[in-house]
């Protein structure tokens, strides 16, 4: 059997966060990818699928772009849609969800798109379509070009499979990866979170010390395809033991109840033989022994308190600024806000910051700090 064409693989990014995706792939060998509108591209076949699924930290999801032609009209749309090998990829026993999307196109009513698809694909194939289907067909018509993808990934790649326990406000741990990488970090230095939460930083951190892999525990929607091959998936999987790490990743967090979440969630991930939690105050805050590497925070911005006075959070984040100029010298630091005048409270020597990412709702911006004097 011949080798089927490669495709065009599409990384859905947090937006903001594309360019450092980008480079997540590059580096993990996907050699075309490149940022396009709303995430990265490359060029790839099923076994390139499943890896983007499992090793990449900062992707939200991997979308197969299988099909793609001209659709001017619903009758056209249908008629085009009923010539795609659907057999070739979707198995006549799974259930399938359609969505679609118009822009700029002469077809503009989403809802009359995704249902001539569905209809295509449950009268050639004979598929059931159900609304609550883990599989999703996405339709994309955009300028009367109409593109079919297929989710491959299901539950959205920030549920690494580890975390039952959620503190205040989380970041999700495709945002934590992007934000290390953008502090050029790599897992090779050791890491501090002084309001840690949950443990999602420290435990991204300790993971990219040892090589695991984000994906490595979860189910895939690609494992409901005809192109699915479960030995080759397993062997995919296979790796050598973890890399042997110093414990060099450290939360604190003022909350005992936080504390306690990051405990269980770094044990269930398999990195608390190396994670470090303790209750502390940011007053109380000490650096920790060994050499110096990175400091990143998200505390809390204040965003959704309207009316309320910022001294209480200016005074938090001048007295976190005091601290770590006091007793990290040659410490980088990274530090999330949305309000820059509260990043500015700290006194810290940031570098211009990158450009805004959108987090439920509101727009971050990461500040870093070279190495503190």
């Amino acid at each position: 059997m011949s080798e089927p064409e490669p495709f065009d693989i599409f990384l859905v990014a947090t937006p903001g966060l594309e360019a450092p995706l980008c480079e997540e792939a590059l580096a993990a060998g996907f050699g075309s990818a490149s940022v396009t509108d709303g995430g990265v591209t490359f060029r790839g076949g099923w076994p390139d699928v499943w890896r983007a699924n499992l090793s990449l930290r900062g992707a939200t999801r991997v979308l197969a772009r299988t099909a793609s032609f001209p659709a001017l009209h619903l009758a056209q749309l249908d008629k085009r849609a009923r010539r795609v090998d659907w057999a070739a990829v979707l198995r006549p026993d799974v259930p399938v969800h359609v969505e679609a999307s118009c822009r700029k196109s002469r077809i503009y009513h989403a809802g009359a798109a995704a249902e001539r698809v569905a209809r295509a694909i449950a009268e050639t194939l004979g598929a059931p379509i159900a609304e609550d289907a883990a599989m999703r067909v996405l339709v994309r018509i955009d300028r009367d070009l109409c593109t079919i993808s297929l989710d491959t990934t299901g539950t959205s790649l920030h549920k690494r499979g580890f975390k039952e326990g959620v503190a205040k406000a989380p970041m999700r741990e495709t945002m934590a990866a992007m934000f290390l990488r953008q502090c050029g970090y790599d897992g090779s230095e050791p890491l501090l979170d002084p309001m840690c939460g949950s443990g999602t930083f420290v435990i991204e951190a300790a993971e990219m010390a040892l090589g695991l892999r984000p994906g490595r525990a979860r189910d895939f929607a690609f494992e409901q395809l005809v192109t699915f091959d479960p030995a080759a998936w397993a062997a995919m999987k296979q790796v050598g033991n973890p890399r042997q790490v110093a414990p060099a990743f450290h939360g604190s967090d003022r909350d005992a109840g936080a504390i306690r979440l990051a405990e269980e969630n770094a044990a269930r991930a398999g990195v608390g033989e190396i994670c470090r939690f303790a209750r502390r105050d940011i007053a109380d805050l000490d650096r920790p022994e060994g050499p110096p590497g990175l400091v990143i925070v998200n505390p809390p911005y204040g965003a959704r308190i309207l009316g309320k006075t910022k001294a209480p959070l200016r005074t938090l984040y001048a007295d976190l600024g005091s601290v770590l100029l006091a007793k990290f010298s040659g410490w980088r630091v990274g530090l999330i806000t949305a309000d820059p005048d509260l990043a500015r409270a700290t006194r810290l020597p940031f570098t211009d910051p990158l450009p805004p990412v959108l987090h439920g709702g509101i727009r971050i911006s990461l500040y870093r700090t070279a190495a503190l004097k």
